[in-house]
């Protein structure tokens, strides 16, 4: 029988996986059993493979600030042969990272290195994206709403909103009233469902952080200015929403954590799919076992002496087998969430002037469209055929609302009248569909969330317990942070420091911000 501790970690999404990859190469200690409820590794981190065409569901970009993430995904998966050079800043040191060969047998397993360019489709027209106030932009807009623009942007900064309590307030202080009405109102409602001054405006802080009219327009300067440079992966003076390159696994993100994995398993760690978690006993002072069901609906128990959840807040509350606190868990269980659905199209080909783009997000009224990708821009392999356009309809909604209850044929039907009718694809170029639906994509700002500090106290007295990733911490993390909750936790728990605040602190944080806010 084996003296070494259980770690049991719930969830075989990034951070779990990276949970597990963290502890198992840095200490001996502990034996590590995953339990992840599907039968895919990555959590919505996924590829799909439909008919040899590869899906990744919400697109994921492999790109951070953090020198550390950057270099375990190089270690994990080295960049494609023949790549432009690429430096990542690694602990002050320049680390070269271009050129570096796969294992032989393993070809498949590659970084490749792409450009990123996402533009808006409103009024018919494309604009680039983030807004810029180029030339084009001028043009499709109209000098009337131009000069809209620029005078309610020039009033915000003489008056801003104070105080900045939601989201509406954290947009408008940045960009003006116009330009949040003409380019973001609308498409964060239809990503949300709730309207911009019922969100709280952390998610502003997260995710436009510290973009502004005016780094936009300073990185447009740069580049129409600026002399070509190396390639610097890192681009640590680009806002997120600015970057020009990314990393991508060649066969979507997918394969990266099926890698992670295949590691895990031979470090000796035990990754069991369809295993639900039902169960956790102990206290209010640490957890004591995990209760799953297995494939066979059969309940099984696994001892913890540490345990980490990636599992949504709501469900980890109604999962404690004692007894809770009331108030807390009554605002753990109401936490809201978006729920997401992708329609995969392959197509014969796209209207004109399509192609180049990663993702276009999708402004115009009446579709309930969010957002298109384009796979065949993402990498090459993801398309069995290439001579066929493979595209990913994004559509935000709540689990069983009128959306998500549509049926899969209604539904698909409904994508390919809404890509016709804004004038981005005829009907009769359709080759074929599938329909993929995420429950609990996108942890919402809503709600009973303005008290969410008190649940974050009531699970930090839990000794044993760590809260990581999106859905675990019921934040809005992307992948990278959602790893350096792992390796963060592992590097308190090894350290044997006990506060978990650290934790929290990622990605609210300038070293994982872009920038500081203005």
């Amino acid at each position: 029988m084996s003296n070494k501790k259980h770690a049991v970690i719930i969830g075989a999404g990034p951070a779990g996986l990276t949970a597990a990859y963290e502890l198992l190469s840095r200490s001996e200690e502990y034996e590590v059993t995953v339990l992840e409820s599907s039968t895919y590794m990555g959590g919505i981190s996924r590829t799909v493979n439909y008919k040899g065409n590869r899906m990744d569901i919400g697109g994921h970009r492999f790109f951070s600030k953090s020198d550390r993430v950057m270099q375990w995904w190089m270690s994990m998966m080295p960049l494609e042969k023949g790549a432009s050079h690429t430096h990542i800043h690694y602990h002050g040191k320049e680390t070269e990272v271009a050129g570096k060969e796969a294992d032989p047998e393993k070809t498949q397993l590659v970084m490749l290195l792409r450009n990123r360019l996402s533009r808006i489709y409103f009024l018919g027209k494309f604009f680039s994206y983030p807004v810029s106030l180029n030339l084009q932009t001028l043009r499709n807009l109209g000098m009337v709403r131009v000069f809209k623009i620029v005078f309610s942007y020039a009033a915000i900064r003489l008056f801003p909103r104070k105080p900045e309590v939601t989201l509406e307030d954290f947009i408008i202080n940045r960009f003006g009233k116009e330009l949040y009405l003409t380019f973001f109102k609308d498409y964060t409602e239809k990503v949300w469902g709730f309207k911009c001054h019922e969100i709280a405006k952390d998610w502003g802080a997260q995710r436009v952080k510290g973009l502004s009219v005016s780094k936009a327009m300073a990185h447009a300067f740069k580049q129409i200015l600026g002399r070509k440079k190396p390639v610097n992966i890192g681009q640590k003076d680009t806002e997120t929403s600015l970057i020009e390159k990314f990393l991508y696994p060649k066969l979507g993100p997918g394969q990266m954590w099926e890698r992670v994995a295949e590691k895990v398993q031979e470090m000796g760690g035990s990754i069991l799919v369809e295993h639900t978690v039902m169960k956790l006993d102990g206290s209010p002072q640490g957890i004591s076992s995990v209760w799953a069901k297995n494939a066979a609906g059969e309940p099984v128990e696994y001892k913890a002496d540490l345990v980490f959840s990636t599992m949504p807040v709501k469900d980890l509350f109604e999962a404690f087998s004692f007894e809770t606190d009331k108030k807390v868990k009554s605002i753990a269980t109401a936490l809201p969430y978006r729920d997401f659905i992708t329609v995969g199209l392959l197509c014969k080909k796209l209207k004109p002037g399509m192609l180049q783009d990663n993702w276009i997000y999708i402004q115009e009224r009446g579709v309930n469209i969010g957002r298109l990708q384009i796979f065949n821009n993402w990498s090459p392999y993801l398309v069995a055929d290439a001579q066929t356009v493979w595209l990913g309809l994004e559509y935000f909604c709540n689990e069983g609302d009128a959306l998500w209850s549509l049926s899969d044929a209604d539904f698909k039907a409904m994508a390919v009248h809404e890509m016709e009718t804004i004038g981005l694809l005829d009907a009769s170029d359709v080759l074929d569909s599938t329909l993929i639906r995420m429950p609990k994509t996108y942890p919402a700002y809503t709600g009973s969330y303005s008290e969410f500090s008190q649940v974050i106290a009531y699970v930090n007295r839990m000794e044993n317990l760590y809260l990581i990733g999106r859905n675990g911490m019921h934040k809005y993390n992307n992948s990278d942070h959602s790893m350096l909750t792992a390796m963060t936790a592992v590097d308190n728990i090894l350290a044997g420091i006990s506060s978990k605040d650290n934790l929290w602190q990622i990605n609210t944080e300038e070293e994982y911000h872009e920038a500081k806010t203005e």
